[in-house]
């Protein structure tokens, strides 16, 4: 039984807030917290004033007012599902409290489109020297894909060489565009340079160059695109074994037409502008005029498919093998009133605080994903909504 803190009101918050409210046996008391008191209020009347007993407005930003929330809830853990921004004022709250902290994206600085791990890595020593534990990642990808891993490499592998992790929304949203989660931190994210890793050391490509089109279960072929993602950076350096590691997400022709439109006009660009007398940033603006991710759940079809090829050594045999989620949008939209992404991310981190409340997963420092035994983990993902495959493949992913 414990209290929690959640900071964050937007779609994956939504659920977050709902699978945990399905658990008092886990979260006894749970405290809501977002720039927006209204999102709040509105979240807390969806999920029940018994389950969630308190909201808050706070600059997640201001690590001082941060902290003087968490005095004033005093709870065991806090679940950060703010911006990616966020993560550090958070954490400096947390630390600065005494509470344990989790979250589902790595921090990046709001100037510069780049995240990477090494500034949250960096507060390994403060939380182990205060006794807390910091969860990162603790969403699907990166999160449940990290633990596939691990899971791959614990029951199918002698030796992990190659990663290929696969993300594919299938759906439909009726939209001409829209993002399926926050626009700022999606566009960021997809226009800046592909990475991979091969060989020991990082390769960059140009955004968006290079393609395959890949066949997903129970969703079909569909373009995917190389891109750079934060769970790269962690595997390598878990698995040092591995060899290569890529990540590929899919984009319908439709969506980057609309995408190289806007980037052309200079729409994605976070350097600010003068308009009007103020000074405003133009991914900003264009993520106000966006639909809103949380208002895409009605009326979206099809499903995702979110998964990870391993090849490796067995028994001085290489094999290839897939594990992978599909989730149906209409199924979750039914049961949270959410959209399949904001699921397949909300639904790990209410599984990742779980486990850390619970102590299966639970040491002083600063973690990721792939880092724990993933067994438990990987049960609840059947018992919560987010059942996996796992597929034994003919051959390795195409190289």
């Amino acid at each position: 039984m414990s209290k929690v803190l959640i900071i964050g009101a937007g779609g994956v918050a939504g659920v977050v807030v709902q699978k945990c409210a399905g658990l008092p046996e886990v979260f006894s008391e749970i405290h809501l917290a977002s720039r927006t008191l209204s999102k709040c209020q509105a979240l807390q009347e969806k999920a029940g004033k018994d389950r969630v007993v308190g909201v808050y407005q706070v600059d997640a930003d201001d690590s001082a007012e941060v902290a003087e929330l968490i005095r004033g809830i005093n709870p065991s853990l806090v679940i950060n599902v703010a911006l990616p921004y966020q993560d550090l004022p958070i954490m400096d709250a947390c630390l600065e409290t005494g509470v344990h902290y989790l979250d589902t994206a790595n921090y990046e600085p709001k100037d510069e489109a780049k995240f990477e791990y090494s500034w949250q890595w960096a507060y390994q020593e403060r939380f182990k020297e205060k006794g807390l534990m910091a969860l990162l990642g603790a969403g699907f990808d990166p999160g449940v894909t990290n633990v596939f891993t691990a899971y791959a490499a614990k029951h199918y592998f002698d030796e992990v060489h190659y990663l290929d992790i696969v993300d594919c929304n299938g759906g439909d949203h009726g939209q001409a565009f829209a993002t399926n989660f926050n626009p700022e931190i999606n566009i960021r994210e997809i226009t800046q340079k592909g990475k991979y890793w091969e060989n020991g050391e990082w390769h960059e490509t140009d955004p968006i160059s290079v393609r395959k089109d890949l066949d997903y279960p129970n969703v079909g072929v569909r373009p995917s695109y190389l891109l750079f993602h934060e769970e790269l950076e962690s595997l390598v350096k878990h698995f040092p074994t591995i060899k290569r590691a890529r990540f590929w997400m899919t984009f319908g022709d439709q969506y980057l037409t609309h995408l190289r439109v806007l980037e052309n006009v200079g729409m994605t660009s976070i350097q600010p502008v003068e308009f009007e007398g103020k000074k405003i940033v133009p991914l900003e603006f264009l993520k106000a005029v966006l639909p809103n991710p949380g208002s895409l759940a009605e009326g979206y079809t099809g499903k995702t498919c979110i998964g990870t090829y391993v090849t490796g050594m067995k028994d001085g045999q290489e094999k290839t093998i897939f594990i992978y989620n599909n989730c149906d949008h209409a199924e979750t939209n039914k049961e949270v009133g959410a959209q399949a992404v904001s699921y397949t991310t909300g639904v790990p981190a209410m599984i990742g605080a779980s486990m850390m409340l619970q102590g299966h997963w639970m040491e002083p420092g600063v973690w990721n994903m792939e880092q724990f035994d993933p067994d438990e983990f990987m049960e609840r993902l059947n018992k919560y909504g987010l059942p996996w495959q796992v597929q034994e493949c003919n051959k390795p992913f195409e190289k």
